[in-house]
């Protein structure tokens, strides 16, 4: 049974490291990441706790623990699932398909890095303690395969990698969206990850982030850690991305307000309310939306300051006057601000304000009085150490937090009306008022709303994105040389023909390290066992020679070659001089997508295929709505019009 407790550490073994959350990934925490993917991965798995019996014979589980805050105490786990080609359910990768990578070669392994929920955990905890079947297959899918992670990851063993979920707080996580998305990114560029996808399906309150951040940015939610469109759904491309969030962006407010107005009220007057208090001029609806975005982000919730107090309250029985408690508390938020925003105990806080103030039963009562307090600009935390258990007090400056202590934010202008304060609920009711009568749901389809309909689809379906981490080959500045007496080379494979194509590359460039001194003997068997392990396909690679060159066994390689060259290797692939299309991620090509909109391949979408000429195209396209089931017998226009031009039978 597992040593896992659902609920925090307190099964843990003694001994077992703990890791800060914040850190975890950079250079050094807990490794030097130097090397390859491979490399960099198998050293931090070295610090990882490894799960027995947590999923079965044949697959590996590590878990590391990580601590987001140390007061209070919250801890989360971070398990690695290493799941091997030959106990995949399916081998091959729908999401490399989605995104265009269906060329890319089926890895030996795959490595899914989980951040379980609390009832995701707790699920997979109880079948294990339960005694239920407890084969590989079933224990290492009944945790990979729980929808409602906080996040769900998974990297292939070449460092081409998806990211497949991730849940905040909205969906009861302790860490929001954007503290997760800066955990993955360290993982990633830690680990030297290649290029890394994800599928963009974020909303918040029915709000498609991608459409909302697109006309404001110009690029999605996810753009702020570098991820960029890579490929569209329903036939949409690059260009045709670009040219609708222009036309979105720079459309006059003013000629909103003029076609809206007599319909919907309220939109002029948004419009003339964000206009007032951004103290500048609004002209699009890309201003709007930038400005409101911007507003959102510098506003409090109502939620946090509720639970905040502005001040100690005074009883009419207390015996202190509210002018001296008033010092009292000055003098403590003094000396917090001493100790440079760092955890400091009950004891020394009072010793620091005993200098001032020579009552200490007033001291006391501020001290006991004061705790998740706002004094001017400051937060005084107050906490119990849980390994001490002594009452520790911190400071915490919210002047960018909250620009008054009433939680409106206000322009500088003081002139300003009481009705041009807001509040973060009013914005964001605004925000979902604009968005759905601007871009979502607008009944009109000609002029200037039919554009905005057609190019908000456009939008919505860009949601393949991708960044790539680590380019496929170092810089020409890059020095390829490694410490001592060791280089560095770039190798791939060049397959066989295929269905009369000719001979192509099969797999990306590998970085093989050699001795100065090696042979191109050592150098064939390095990169027979580097693409070996790598690649399901290639197991029984047997590397024959270097195209361009034909170089001696016995020659050594950094006489003939350069370091840091590029070489490409041809071999005998075990398959009698062919390749078996089901190596490649994409499988066997055995159905043909040709829809209406343009798209030629999968994408993800849901699809019909006629049942004449069995040819693939969107549902969507033939004018089958996505609530509506796939009938059970369809034709596509082609062959229906084919069927009508037959002649009469007589």
């Amino acid at each position: 049974m597992s040593n896992l407790d659902p609920n925090g550490i307190k099964k843990r073994k003694r001994g077992d490291r703990v890791f800060k959350f914040k850190t975890f990934g950079e250079q050094g925490h807990p490794v030097e990441f130097n090397g390859s993917f491979r490399q960099n991965l198998e050293a931090l798995l070295q610090f990882g706790n490894l799960e027995i019996g947590l999923c079965g014979g044949g697959v590996s589980c590590w878990s590391f623990q990580l601590e987001v805050h140390r007061h209070p105490p919250n801890y989360i786990f971070l398990f690695v699932i290493e799941e091997p080609i030959e106990l995949s359910l399916n081998r091959h990768c729908k999401h490399c398909v989605y995104i265009g990578w269906g060329d890319h070669m089926i890895c030996n392994k795959k490595y899914h890095f989980l951040v379980p929920s609390k009832e995701t955990i707790g699920a997979c905890d109880g079948n294990w303690c339960s005694g239920q079947d407890n084969s590989a297959m079933s224990n290492k899918f009944n945790l990979v395969e729980l929808k409602g992670h906080v996040m769900h990851g998974v990297f292939h063993s070449n460092g081409f990698g998806h990211l497949l979920c991730i849940n905040g707080v909205e969906m009861g996580s302790d860490l929001g969206g954007c503290q997760i998305m800066e955990f993955w990114n360290r993982l990633c560029a830690g680990l030297q990850a290649r290029k890394v996808s994800l599928t963009d399906k974020s909303q918040k309150r029915s709000i498609d982030l991608r459409l909302l951040y697109g006309i404001a940015f110009s690029e999605p939610w996810f753009g702020r850690w570098g991820y960029k469109v890579g490929r569209g759904s329903f036939g949409v491309t690059q260009q045709m991305y670009q040219k609708s969030i222009s036309a979105v962006q720079n459309i006059p407010l003013c000629l909103l307000a003029h076609h809206l107005g007599s319909s919907n009220h309220e939109i002029p007057t948004m419009f003339s309310r964000y206009q007032t208090l951004s103290g500048h001029s609004l002209v699009s609806l890309g201003d709007l939306f930038r400005f409101i975005l911007e507003l959102k982000s510098r506003l409090p919730k109502e939620s946090t300051i509720d639970s905040y107090n502005p001040g100690i309250l005074v009883e009419t029985t207390c015996r202190w006057s509210p002018k001296r408690i008033e010092m009292a508390t000055r003098v403590i938020v003094e000396a917090l601000k001493r100790a440079e925003f760092r955890w400091v105990s009950r004891q020394e806080v009072r010793d620091a304000a005993r200098a001032y103030i020579g009552d200490t039963g007033l001291l006391d009562f501020v001290l006991k009085s004061l705790g998740n307090h706002v004094v001017g600009n400051y937060l005084v935390r107050r906490c119990l150490n849980p390994v001490t258990k002594v009452l520790e007090y911190c400071l915490e400056d919210i002047s960018n937090l909250f620009p008054n202590q009433e939680g409106n934010f206000m322009t500088s202008d003081s002139t300003l009306k009481a009705g041009y304060k807001i509040t973060r609920i009013q914005l964001m009711n605004d925000m979902f008022h604009l968005y759905k009568h601007i871009l979502k749901e607008q009944k009109s389809n000609i002029g200037i709303f039919a554009s905005i309909s057609l190019a908000s689809r456009i939008i919505l379906d860009s949601k393949h994105l991708v960044k790539e981490y680590v380019p496929e080959l170092p810089s020409k500045f890059e020095n390829s040389s490694c410490q001592g007496e060791k280089s560095k080379l770039y190798c791939t494979i060049v397959g066989p023909c295929i269905r009369e194509v000719p001979k192509r590359v099969i797999a990306p460039y590998e970085c093989v390290i050699l001795r100065n001194n090696a042979t191109f003997e050592e150098l064939t068997k390095e990169v027979e066992k580097t693409f070996k392990e790598l690649y399901w396909g290639l197991k029984n690679l047997v590397v024959e020679s270097v195209v361009n060159l034909n170089p001696k066994g016995s020659d050594f390689a950094f006489r003939v070659v350069k370091v840091g060259s590029k070489l490409v290797f041809e071999g005998n692939t075990g398959q009698n001089g062919t390749v078996d299309e089901n190596i490649y991620e994409g499988g066997q090509s055995n159905f043909i997508v040709d829809c209406v909109c343009g798209a030629k391949e999968d994408d993800g979408e849901r699809m019909i295929n006629c049942d004449i000429c069995e040819v693939w195209q969107h549902s969507r396209c033939v004018k089958i709505p996505n609530n509506e089931e796939i009938p059970s017998i369809f034709l596509c226009s082609r062959c229906e019009q084919d069927i009508l031009v037959l002649p009469t039978l007589p």
